[in-house]
């Protein structure tokens, strides 16, 4: 198989404590209601799986057990209530990395964010997509199911690069007519583009749970520059010169002034969010959206 994105081992083993849940879901059946493969009569057969830690022990197929001496876990199909969509932003700011993690920009991590969300859906059978957004266009997985499905979504999480500007609002169209009332989006991006904040707040306003990832450096938090400095923008190829301690102070400032009224901006529109800082561990933004499995009360805003 050609190269895809690839989720540290570490990494996927905590995915085993985490659901992939919408808000919504409470007051219908609850977190952890909604799977759409378990096992049970009047059910099709789906497909075996090796069991993994968090998997329910009722669902081993002892039968195979007894012929084999592995634990696998017998899926069995019906219609999910979830249909997820995880919209990666692909512009060009997207590039920016962080000289405390070398090779690592964030749409890297926003790659494995996704997969994570992938991995998550395909163990409680939801169907989920992938949207890349970029001046070019929207890049599309549709959403699907099952391990065949995670396959080409980590392909073309891999084939994403980070250029342009966020595209304009004629461009984004088609997402109206794939997401749909009820469906949960997440956004990974830096956060910062307006155009990618207000198509946020109008999924909102029309009945999509809307959650984002927003995918910062520690440079960024910290500010750690010495010595003279230029500063590029990714998108647009501006430059500024500056000197790194004499503009710390401001720059603290002004970057905790947008980081509060992004926040007041998302709260106002019902949007959950968190931070995933380049430097820190990624299911930890995760960990602050999602409930824990077997959870039935939802996560505090972060």
């Amino acid at each position: 198989m050609a190269d895809v994105v690839r989720i540290p081992p570490g990494l996927k083993a905590r995915l085993a404590q985490l659901r992939l849940a919408a808000r919504g879901a409470l007051g219908r059946q609850g977190f952890g209601q909604h799977a759409s493969r378990s096992r049970g009569a009047g059910m099709e057969f789906a497909q075996y799986r090796p069991y993994a830690p968090g998997d329910e022990p009722r669902q081993i197929d002892w039968k195979l057990f007894a012929r084999s001496d592995r634990h696998y876990v017998r899926e069995a199909e019906r219609d999910s209530p979830l249909t997820a969509w995880v919209l990666v932003d692909t512009t060009g700011s997207m590039a920016q990395g962080d000289a405390a993690c070398a090779d690592w920009s964030r749409l890297d991590a926003a790659r494995v964010l996704a997969a994570c969300l992938v991995e998550l859906a395909l163990r409680q059978g939801d169907r989920i997509g992938l949207v890349g957004v970029a001046e070019g266009g929207l890049q599309w997985t549709p959403a699907g199911v099952g391990a065949r499905h995670r396959d080409r979504g980590l392909l073309a999480l891999q084939g994403w690069a980070a250029r342009g500007a966020w595209p304009a609002e004629p461009v984004l169209r088609p997402l109206w007519e794939r997401m749909h009332a009820g469906d949960l989006v997440v956004a990974i991006g830096d956060g910062f583009d307006d155009g990618m904040v207000s198509l946020l707040e109008r999924l909102a306003a029309a009945r999509r749970e809307v959650v984002l990832l927003q995918v910062l450096t520690g440079e960024e938090r910290d500010f750690p520059f010495t010595g003279g400095r230029r500063f590029v923008d990714q998108e647009t190829g501006a430059e500024l010169l500056a000197d790194g301690p004499a503009s710390r102070a401001d720059w603290l400032l002004a970057f905790a002034d947008a980081r509060r009224a992004l926040d007041a901006r998302l709260d106002a529109a019902g949007i959950r969010h968190a931070v995933a800082w380049l430097d820190q561990p990624l299911d930890v933004p995760l960990r602050a959206l999602f409930p824990a499995r077997g959870s039935r009360i939802a996560p505090a805003p972060a």
